[in-house]
C-alpha cells in the first residue's frame, strides 16, 4: 500500500482491506480520525454508534491493514490512542471478480454514508454560516460527454488543482480558513447497448 499520489492518500489494493473498510463502523471510525485527528476508542464511541469495546475491535482490524496506527502523542498512557495512517484513502477497481465485488461493497457503504451529508449541511450548517460563506458554497450537477481516457484526465486535473490545499498543514492555513467538505462523484452512464460484465 502506497502514499504516492497527489493527496498523500492511503492506496488500498487488497480486496480484504476493501471489504474490511466496507463495514459502516470501521468506515465511520476512519473518517472521524481523518477529520478530527487522534482519539481513543472511548472518544470515538459516541460518534460512530458503537460501544468502546466494539470500536476497539474495529480499530485493531483497521490496524491490521495499516489504515490506522498507534498515536504516540498522547499525554495519558492509560488508554490506547489511534490515528489515521493518512488524511484520506483511495482505491481503483481491481481486475479480478473478487476484488471488484469488494470495491463495490466499499463504494456502496461510502455512498450510503455520504448521501445524508448535503441535506445535513443544508439543515444544520448552512444556516449558521455568514453570507460570504453561504455564497461561496456550491452545488452542480453537470452532464458532459467524455471518453474513459478524458474522464481519467479530468479527474487527474481536478486532483492536481486541489492537492495543494489537501497537503497544506492546517497550522499553515491563512487566517479565516475553515474546514470545507468537497464531495466528488464521477458517475459514467452506460450506453444503451452496453452489457453488464460477468
Amino acid at each position: 500500500m502506497s502514499l504516492k499520489n497527489p493527496y498523500g492518500d492511503f492506496e488500498i489494493t487488497d480486496p480484504q482491506a476493501l471489504r474490511a473498510l466496507a463495514h459502516p463502523v470501521r468506515l465511520a471510525v476512519l473518517g472521524h480520525l481523518q477529520r478530527h485527528g487522534p482519539a481513543t476508542a472511548t472518544q470515538l464511541s459516541p460518534h460512530v454508534g458503537a460501544t468502546p469495546s466494539v470500536v476497539s475491535w474495529h480499530l485493531r482490524h483497521l490496524a491490521s491493514f495499516g489504515l490506522v496506527t498507534d498515536w504516540d502523542g498522547a499525554t495519558n498512557r492509560r488508554e490506547r490512542w489511534w490515528q489515521a495512517a493518512a488524511k484520506g484513502f483511495r482505491f481503483n477497481l481491481p481486475d479480478d471478480a473478487d476484488g471488484q465485488n469488494a470495491a463495490r461493497q466499499l463504494q456502496g457503504e461510502m455512498f450510503a454514508q455520504s448521501a445524508e451529508l448535503p441535506q445535513q449541511w443544508l439543515l444544520h450548517d448552512e444556516p449558521r454560516l455568514d453570507t460570504g460563506w453561504r455564497r461561496a458554497a456550491g452545488l452542480a450537477n453537470t452532464r458532459i460527454m467524455l471518453t474513459a481516457e478524458e474522464m481519467q484526465q479530468l479527474k487527474d486535473d481536478v486532483e492536481a488543482l486541489i492537492a495543494r490545499y489537501v497537503q497544506r498543514p492546517e497550522a499553515e492555513a491563512p487566517a479565516g480558513a475553515r474546514g470545507v467538505r468537497l464531495l466528488q462523484y464521477v458517475l459514467p452512464e452506460p450506453d444503451g447497448d452496453e452489457q453488464t460484465e460477468a
